[in-house]
């Protein structure tokens, strides 16, 4: 017998994990179980901002009805002023107004997109924010209307520096000690499939810098975190190393599958393994490793999923090393994977693109896995 996703709210809230970690394909309920146990933890009544403000808030959560707080107004009269505008909410004023973050919402915002060039400019009352490319010469462009995918970076980057700001303050256990109280009821972080709209470079980058904050926290702050991406979830079940306590009965992570039965109820079963272990995530990375080789389109970042590709080979296998199916000189080849893996510095400026032959080197060890393997291949 399925449950209800008020049930399952319940569930999470009750188990007292400090990290859940949920995927479920989309149209499952995922937002709509983020409402739920927002709904479970701080009731309407409970949580009206004119009457608790700040100081009474006991959860922060990131999903689409987040992201409706920013919207475009296209001037269509003249077409020349565009900005993005920011309904004012009690998060916003004190990340913007009482903690004067928009530096550090601009620098998270130029490091996902990569682009020191684009530049967020935000009006005096924080309402608004239009973007500019200032390049330093005739090519620069003033009031430009950003992508989709760059406008999901930067509202994830005023979430993140909430998240900074949170995690630092509650971080310190005397509550006379901390420089603000508005925050000492918060309980929960709840996160709604943050990767809308992103390419797996961003969501790398957004999943590992994710993974650090929650590192960092030593309060008795909560997290909850669903997504539809395999990606997203394998970072972040290796990164915060779940498998570690997710057989523990008393374990503070764990990582779920999130699944709607035909009846309309749901189940939500624990999954011992990342998606390698837990779902058929090998044909995902299989299609987007041999589509970068088709394309010439290969990055850094392949050769994470490279690596993944033959941790989950091995462990079907029953190979102890992934590097066991690597072809002859195994050490070379596992040297020059491991040289662009780390998660840590995975999307750092440090780390340097992939040169024409080491491109050819992710084309070698995939067609070998591929072949050698003997994963199912479409007739020539």
């Amino acid at each position: 017998m399925g449950k209800t996703l008020d049930e399952i709210a319940r569930q999470l809230k009750d188990c007292g994990k400090k990290v859940q970690l949920i995927y479920a394909f989309n149209g499952t309920g995922k937002t709509r179980l983020s409402r739920a146990f927002k709904n479970l933890v701080a009731p309407k009544n409970e949580s009206d901002e004119e009457e608790t403000g700040l100081a009474g808030k006991r959860i922060l959560y990131y999903n689409a009805f987040t992201e409706d707080l920013f919207y475009w107004d296209n001037d269509l009269d003249n077409d020349t002023n565009l900005k993005l505008k920011i309904h004012p909410n009690i998060f916003t004023d004190w990340i913007f107004a009482e903690q004067g973050q928009e530096r550090n919402v601009i620098s998270n915002f130029q490091t996902y997109v990569n682009n020191e060039a684009l530049t967020p400019e935000f009006n005096e009352d924080f309402s608004e924010v239009i973007f500019s490319l200032k390049r330093g010469n005739d090519q620069d462009a003033e009031n430009i209307k950003i992508s989709k995918g760059e406008e999901s970076n930067f509202v994830w980057s005023v979430f993140y520096s909430l998240l900074e700001q949170v995690v630092e303050v509650l971080n310190i256990p005397e509550e006379s000690d901390r420089e603000t109280d508005k925050l000492n009821q918060l309980e929960y972080i709840f996160i709604d499939d943050p990767v809308t709209s992103l390419d797996d470079n961003h969501l790398i980058q957004m999943a590992v810098n994710l993974a650090g904050i929650i590192r960092k926290n030593e309060s008795d702050l909560k997290f909850i975190i669903t997504t539809h991406s395999p990606v997203f979830y394998n970072v972040l079940y290796n990164e915060l190393q779940i498998a570690k306590e997710a057989r523990k009965k008393q374990g503070k992570k764990a990582g779920y599958m999130l699944e709607k039965n035909e009846d309309g109820s749901y189940e939500l079963d624990t999954k011992f393994g990342d998606s390698n272990k837990s779902f058929s995530y090998h044909h995902y990375l299989i299609g987007i490793i041999k589509r970068a080789i088709e394309e010439n389109k290969i990055e850094k970042y392949h050769f994470t999923l490279l690596r993944n590709l033959y941790e989950k080979a091995a462990n079907f296998l029953g190979y102890k090393h992934w590097s066991d199916l690597l072809p002859e000189d195994k050490e070379v080849y596992a040297a020059r994977i491991m040289n662009f893996y780390s998660h840590r510095t995975l999307l750092n400026d440090e780390v340097r693109e992939p040169t024409e032959p080491e491109k050819q080197t992710v084309k070698l060890l995939f067609n070998h896995l591929i072949d050698n393997a003997k994963f199912w291949k479409e007739p020539d």
